[in-house]
């Protein structure tokens, strides 16, 4: 299925949330074409390999719970600190525009997971991901965003379990 039609649903925000950051608001596309979204996300994704999926907060736990509804996969949030309850385990990171941090709660069995959000821009926040879900016992078998912006960040070459539906070199 084409998904040509996506990208002109996607408005775009100049100097949001901060001046020089363009933001891509997703909400237009998702008022429209939610559930073919959620099915162009779990393209090329092993599904008999995962047992959960992670979505980062927040337009990854729309698009993360929706995908787990859709392949019948449980569903946990990655929350910004302090918005879980203990024990969790925590990882800080470098966005485009601040600091934050990413917690999960603490996990004692071996998971597969699939990570979700929506944009994947610099990198910061899904190397954070990662990296908690590799101190934390989840195995990332696949990324999955709605939008990859190619120019920001070299991930589909460091990677090769990351799929985006919408790619802007």
């Amino acid at each position: 299925m084409s998904t040509h039609h996506f990208d002109k649903l996607i408005n775009i925000v100049p100097d949001f949330p901060k001046p020089g950051v363009v933001f891509k608001d997703i909400s237009p596309l998702l008022e429209v074409h939610f559930e073919e979204v959620i099915e162009e996300m779990g393209k090329g994704i092993n599904w008999d390999e995962i047992d959960l999926i992670l979505g980062i907060e927040s337009r990854g736990f729309i698009l993360g719970s929706a995908m787990a509804m859709k392949f019948n996969k449980g569903f946990l949030p990655m929350r910004k600190k302090g918005k879980l309850p203990p024990p969790v385990i925590g990882e800080s990171y470098t966005l485009e525009y601040g600091t934050d941090t990413l917690e999960l709660r603490v996990n004692d069995t071996k998971k597969r997971v699939v990570i979700v959000d929506d944009v994947l821009a610099t990198g910061g926040t899904l190397k954070a991901a990662i990296n908690l879900c590799e101190k934390n016992n989840y195995e990332v078998k696949a990324v999955s965003m709605l939008i990859n912006l190619k120019f920001l960040n070299n991930f589909e070459e460091e990677f090769d379990y990351i799929y985006s539906v919408l790619k802007y070199d």
